[in-house]
């Protein structure tokens, strides 16, 4: 026998979406919220097919680290957000102050999300997130997204019908998901609402609170540019743990600003087109970008982006070796699964495990062991 609240959902207006959407509104009641919001939240949702037909076509970061951050980080942006951090100098200071997250690191992540709130996609909000947790390769993941936005509703911070955001149910400024928006939103403007898609207060601090939970640690380093010797143990480049900073510079490896005075740092060596192209050092505040997006390309220039701001110069692109196009890359990735690597997705995308799986390979042959795929190399394997 039905209880009354299933019995009024299902009698309610939404007994024509079905088990899956009735599931969601009972869930929803479980955790607390009244019926008629999660009725009212789910009424009129439908399957949005653009949503599916993005999530399985990525390919943006299948650009290189130049192509990538020179598009994203450019004179307009970086000049848009010198204004921003001038505009909005007393909730960037009370981010710092309360959450230990400079300027510079949010307003990167505002302009490479929205470009400053201008593009924050027009997807319904509520029909992504429906789609996504039918209809997906992680319906796990997307279905207590759902019952975030619902619980939104119920706070008068999402509207069902005319909230707009990314294909992946991502809303406002900064583009966040519901879950991370009831955990970590601030009423920035004291309105009484969190509202990252009007209000830039709102967006910038609940940022911070965020980027704080990521575990930035105020007052250290998140990426430095560095100049490498002829000669380095390459194959103790990329992503991986146990080098510090000093490490490295007792190697050769020459920060460009002459700034050592983080020594005592754990610190990898990135190199984003290999030996001969840009090099980083990233500092343990560089795995929060990691945790915002697992993307080596985007964290990269993201990191970059936010060293700009703070008054780096432009990174020296050097001269890397032509790298793979997509069918190369992915005849590279099958390769090296069939070597016994894990590389993940055959995706055509040079991202941290093809790049790791790359340096073993490299090594194996006798050749520097710096993680870039070239046309060479794929010919050697």
């Amino acid at each position: 026998m039905r209880t009354d609240v299933e019995a009024r959902l299902a009698d309610g207006t939404l007994r024509k979406f079905g088990e899956g959407l009735l599931e969601h509104a009972l869930s929803a009641v479980a955790k607390g919220i009244p019926a008629d919001v999660a009725d009212r939240a789910l009424a009129g949702a439908a399957i949005d097919q653009k949503v599916l037909s993005r999530d399985r076509a990525q390919g943006v970061f299948k650009q290189t680290f130049t192509e990538f951050s020179k598009r994203t980080v450019s004179k307009s942006r970086l000049d848009i957000g010198a204004q921003k951090m001038r505009e909005y100098a007393d909730v960037f200071a009370r981010a710092e102050q309360e959450f230990g997250v400079p300027a510079p690191v949010i307003t990167a992540f505002w302009a490479m999300e929205t470009d400053f709130g201008a593009v924050q996609g027009d997807f319904n909000t509520r029909d992504a997130l429906v789609t996504l947790a039918h209809d997906c390769r992680r319906p796990e993941m997307f279905r207590p997204q759902l019952l975030a936005a619902i619980e939104m509703v119920q706070h008068g911070d999402l509207d069902p019908a005319a909230t707009t955001g990314a294909w992946a149910g991502e809303i406002g400024q900064v583009q966040m998901l519901p879950e991370d928006i009831i955990a970590y939103g601030v009423d920035g403007d004291g309105d009484g609402h969190v509202n990252l898609k009007k209000s830039s207060p709102d967006a910038i601090l609940t940022a911070a609170k965020f980027i704080q939970s990521l575990g930035f640690k105020p007052g250290e380093p998140w990426i430095q540019e560095v100049r490498v010797p002829e000669q380095l143990p390459w194959e103790k480049t990329g992503l991986q743990p146990g080098m510090t900073a000093g490490d490295w510079f007792a190697l050769g490896v020459a920060p460009r600003d002459g700034n050592t005075s983080n020594s005592g740092l754990e610190a990898s060596l990135v190199l984003p087109q290999g030996r001969k192209g840009a090099a980083f050092l990233t500092y343990p505040n560089f795995k929060i970008y990691l945790e915002w997006n697992q993307s080596f390309i985007y964290t990269t220039s993201a990191a970059y982006f936010a060293t700009r701001l703070a008054g780096a110069p432009p990174y020296q692109q050097g001269n890397p070796e032509p790298g793979l196009g997509d069918a190369e890359m992915k005849a590279l990735q099958t390769r090296l699964q069939a070597l016994g690597h894990d590389v993940g997705k055959i995706d055509g995308i040079l991202g941290s495990g093809t790049r790791a799986a790359l340096q073993k390979e490299q090594l194996k042959l006798g050749i520097p062991a710096d993680g870039w795929a070239t046309p060479g190399l794929l010919e050697a394997l």
